[in-house]
């Protein structure tokens, strides 16, 4: 049996560690695919550091780009050598959530313990959000990949398969933004720049960006954001007002986990508005709503898992904006490491004036 390279997380909260393991050849439906690139993702941190429990050791990473080397039996609509994004999004296509168009909700279990990853003395390794991806290969479902141009840089493609679907994807798909509506994006990270980047798409008339830091909120303006609120001012809400014009947005993107950014959302709403809640807080964590005024406002409150994408249909679509000039992608990149480097890389994602760091794969 091969082995691969990869980074190990045997203890929440400490580094990881790079060693062999074993991948087991695809099985029915899935496919083997050799890695070029993987973005680290804030929610392979928050795993990693035990913010979603469970269980070790664990192989992180799913935002990542490469090349198909094997395919197990059944897979239809590749073959080796097709260049591909890989995804969390594990749909299983049958289920009430998959039949009804929201693959992302796909109701079948999926056991990361069991397959395909081994230790080198035949312990099993968890492959963490159905990916795995912090490794020189992964082997998914087919049904997880989408073929991408053989021309297009994998460090930019590996980053569609989630911060920028699940931001692009948040604004579009879930928030279902129509021409003229006014946004707040919360957030100016690796997601809340595609937000707005799909605020922009959607044709929204002005697009408030809210972030701690005044040199983030200078690059949302880069992405297409109209105005910038710093959110450690007095009442940041009411900036925002004043820059719509004395009113409320019709949407608000949440796009951070952070818990006062949910307390304060509502309050950059109009009547009639709905948030959004894309980021993810840990688990436990709680936020606090008059639901009176909510009520009283006809406003919303709505979940958003990963853009509500379904990524047959939309990462083509992204792709092709990108191709066409109109979608950022490749300034989304603050860094490009190593898998060595890998525990730098967190560190430096960690500090929050990274957008999104890669780590690149030697051939």
């Amino acid at each position: 049996m091969q082995t691969i390279k990869a980074a190990v997380c045997h203890s929440f909260g400490a580094p990881l560690q790079i060693e062999e393991i074993r991948p087991a050849p695809p099985q029915q439906g899935e496919v083997e695919v050799t890695l070029d690139a993987v973005a680290i993702c804030h929610s392979d941190i928050s795993y990693a550091e035990g913010g979603w429990g469970g269980t070790l050791p664990a192989v992180y990473g799913h935002e990542a780009a490469g090349r198909v080397t094997a395919l197990g039996a059944g897979v239809a609509g590749f073959a080796i050598g097709d260049d591909v994004i890989v995804t969390l999004i594990r749909a299983c296509g049958d289920c009430p959530s998959c039949a009804s168009g929201h693959p992302v909700n796909c109701a079948t279990p999926h056991d990361g313990s069991s397959h395909p990853l081994r230790t080198l003395d035949d312990r099993p390794l968890v492959q963490a959000m159905a990916c795995g991806a912090f490794a020189e290969k992964v082997v998914v479902s087919a049904r997880q990949i989408v073929r991408i141009p053989a021309d297009m840089p994998k460090d930019v493609a590996a980053l569609i398969s989630c911060g920028v679907i699940t931001g692009i994807g948040g604004a579009v798909n879930s928030a279902k933004l129509r021409p003229g509506e006014d946004v707040v994006v919360i957030g100016a990270g690796g997601v809340g720049l595609n937000a707005i980047q799909g605020a922009r798409i959607a044709g929204a008339r002005r697009i408030i960006a809210v972030d701690m830091s005044e040199e983030k909120l200078a690059i949302a303006r880069d992405f297409g954001a109209t105005h910038g609120v710093l959110a450690n001012a007095a009442k940041p809400w009411r900036a925002a007002a004043e820059a719509l014009g004395d009113k409320g947005a019709e949407v608000v993107l949440i796009t951070v986990g952070a818990i006062p950014a949910y307390d304060q959302a509502p309050r950059y709403l109009a009547p009639g508005g709905r948030a959004v809640m894309i980021g993810m807080p840990h688990t436990g964590q709680q936020a606090q709503y008059e639901p009176v005024v909510l009520a009283a406002l006809g406003q919303g409150l709505q979940g958003s898992k990963m853009g509500d994408t379904v990524i047959q249909r939309d990462v083509p679509w992204i792709v092709d904006l990108y191709q066409q000039g109109r979608l950022q992608l490749d300034q989304l990149i603050s860094g490009r490491w190593s898998l060595a480097e890998i525990n730098a890389a967190i560190a430096d994602t960690k500090t929050g004036s990274a957008k999104r760091n890669v780590i690149l794969f030697n051939r």
